[in-house]
């Protein structure tokens, strides 16, 4: 086995800087956002201070920019929005309700309709959307039975990857592999090219999931049972005798160490003053605060007041009650405004008249030193247990912009829902007939999406995500730089002497457990983009058809199993499930060996190699 020489040193340095970039991608304390625009300035720079001349052409590092305007972003983009449009309406409002009657009559049934749906679903929808759509579902059905929600919560979730793998649009990842392979001279792979195989592979990846992996799962508990105690309105009574008579109201605050936070001060029957810090505090006073049990006890002990719940003192005849106060789990997704930002630079408070208590990252409570909750950069996953008015809760379930775990209200449905229903169809029907390209199609769709008021341009840019859009631009820059400095043909010849002497079908099934294993590490569109010229190359070498090269790539980037943060969908379920990073490893290798296998058998059978 010999192994190619070392690359020139442009092709060094590019291979160097996407070790690197995978490196960033897989940290969470780094954002998505900027290590990709750190990516993409380091090409350009790069090329612009070290010129890079081959074949008498010089490459020019503006060339690293035409992602943003590359077919796949552009189609991407367009899908996002159309999606969007079928969750604000509330278009797939009858799937939800058809699912949930299901299960008050046979939960074994439901569980696999819920699974089939699910990933036929995400076949033509981004995955995302369908999980948000479930997830309240799922959750509230596991309530009411009394069924632990971690025995349908992941497998719903790994459904709906499952299913997205079968055509064009069912993942960015597929249309990314698709554009990159065509812009390689690969014959374009039409809408439903590939879906025979998707199908017979996802048909035993889904009775997997519903016969085995809820036996499986271990039994999890509730998210967040008692996760923060419930907030109560109250009123401290300023007596004659207290202390703080003649005081002012930072003093009191300042014996409760800060602590106390005074809505308003009720002074003499109806009126209100304004809770200034200089606020001379007198014998009558009622201090209208809002806290948990306890703390309303030690404020009434350091003042020496008295607490009152409307006009009766706090007894056990009298307990603190909190009127038409919901508690709810609201989970960070995708195109939540709040999501990258924290609670105070968005002004959550402000916004939603919603007091958080608590905030778990991947089924736990996190907190930064020195830092408040509303301090703490919030990311996709994280859930924030709030209380509230139940209007307010409400709201927010019909805004769509965080995923309300235990809420009551409705799913949200409007009169537009058969518009957009309509646009989703056409435009999957104008390009799986080939009438119009994927991209304009889902472009044409968008825009009727505005002009028929199913989203306004408000909904539209929320349902973008600049962490996708920069990791497909930066996955494309790298993935342009190998392939014109030649790091991708140092990686095939590299690949192909580990592999020498192995028969086409195994070259093909180890290129997709390479594939397999690093999605599950990195993004799976950086993953594909630049697995896939080295599939092309791989496939010229060997003299086969790259088309099988090219969906070997495609379906194993796909495989985001087997760690929570392989797939923003992987860290919903996680937090709504309560599960642990070894659970998801129970449920998803044998998932990735089972899609891997048939995959690895069907290809060469099906292309002849």
């Amino acid at each position: 086995m010999q192994f190619p020489a070392l690359p020139e040193p442009h092709a060094l340095a590019v291979l160097v800087l996407t070790v690197v970039a995978l490196y960033l991608f897989s940290r969470e304390e780094l954002p998505l956002e900027t290590s990709s625009l750190l990516v993409i300035a380091v090409l350009a720079l790069g090329f612009q201070l070290f010129p890079f001349q081959r074949q008498g052409l010089v490459l020019q590092p503006v060339d690293f920019f035409h992602g943003f305007g590359h077919e796949a972003l552009i189609a991407v983009c367009a899908l996002m929005v159309v999606g969007h449009g079928l969750v604000r309406t509330g278009a797939l409002e009858p799937i939800g309700h058809f699912l949930a009657r299901m299960w008050s009559i046979s939960p074994t049934i439901s569980l696999f309709a819920t699974l089939l749906i699910g990933a036929v679903l995400s076949a033509f929808v981004n995955n995302t959307p369908i999980v948000v759509l479930l997830l309240p579902i799922l959750v509230s059905v596991s309530m009411r039975t009394g069924v632990s929600a971690s025995g349908v919560l992941m497998p719903m979730g790994f459904a709906t990857l499952v299913g997205g793998m079968s055509t064009t649009i069912g993942t960015s990842t597929n249309l990314l592999v698709v554009a990159v392979a065509a812009d390689l001279g690969v014959e374009r792979f039409d809408m439903f090219d590939f879906v025979a195989p998707a199908a017979a592979a996802g048909g035993i990846a889904i009775l997997y999931l519903w016969l085995i992996a809820p036996r499986l799962l271990p039994e999890r508990e509730a998210l967040m049972p008692d996760a923060s105690p419930r907030l109560f309105s109250a009123r401290l009574n300023i007596p004659e005798k207290s202390d703080f008579v003649g005081k002012t109201l930072s003093d009191a605050i300042k014996k409760t160490s800060g602590a106390l936070k005074v809505n308003r001060i009720r002074r003499g029957g109806d009126t209100q003053i304004f809770p200034l810090p200089d606020a001379v505090l007198r014998p009558g006073d009622q201090l209208v605060v809002r806290d948990t049990p306890g703390k309303l006890k030690d404020f009434e002990r350091a003042l020496g007041a008295t607490l009152y719940t409307g006009d009766d003192p706090v007894d056990e005849e009298h307990p603190l009650s909190a009127e038409d106060q919901q508690l709810a789990e609201l989970v960070v997704i995708q195109s939540s405004p709040v999501n990258g930002m924290s609670l105070r630079s968005n002004r959550f408070v402000d916004r939603y008249q919603l007091a958080v208590l608590a905030l778990h990252r991947q089924g736990r409570a996190i907190t930064e030193p020195g830092k408040d909750i509303s301090d703490i950069r919030l990311h996709t996953g994280d859930v924030l247990l709030v209380q509230g008015a139940r209007d307010q809760i409400a709201r927010i379930k019909e805004e769509n912009q965080l995923l309300v775990l235990d809420a009551t209200a409705d799913i949200p449905h409007t009169a537009k829902a058969p518009h957009a229903l309509v646009i989703m169809a056409g435009v999957v029907l104008l390009a799986a007939f080939g009438i119009l390209p994927i991209a304009i199609s889902a472009v044409c769709g968008a825009l009727l999406m505005i002009l028929t008021g199913c989203l306004r341009w408000r909904d539209a840019s929320n349902a973008l995500s600049a962490q996708v859009i920069l990791l497909i631009v930066a996955s494309l820059a790298m993935g342009s730089a190998l392939l014109q400095t030649g790091g991708t043909e140092f990686i095939t010849q590299a690949f192909l002497a580990l592999t020498r002497g192995a028969p086409g079908p195994v070259v093909l099934s180890a290129l997709m457990l390479l594939m397999a294993m690093l999605t599950n590490v990195v993004s799976n569109n950086a993953a594909g983009v630049i697995g896939t010229p080295i599939a092309v190359g791989i496939a010229h070498e060997l003299g086969l058809p790259p088309e099988p090269f090219v969906l070997a790539v495609l379906f194993g980037a796909n495989m985001s199993y087997a760690t929570p943060m392989a797939y923003q969908t992987n860290l919903l379920v996680m937090t709504a499930g309560n599960y642990r990073f070894s659970d998801f490893m129970r449920i998803g290798v044998p998932l990735t060996i089972i899609m891997w296998l048939m995959y690895s058998w069907l290809l060469p059978i099906i292309y002849g190699i």
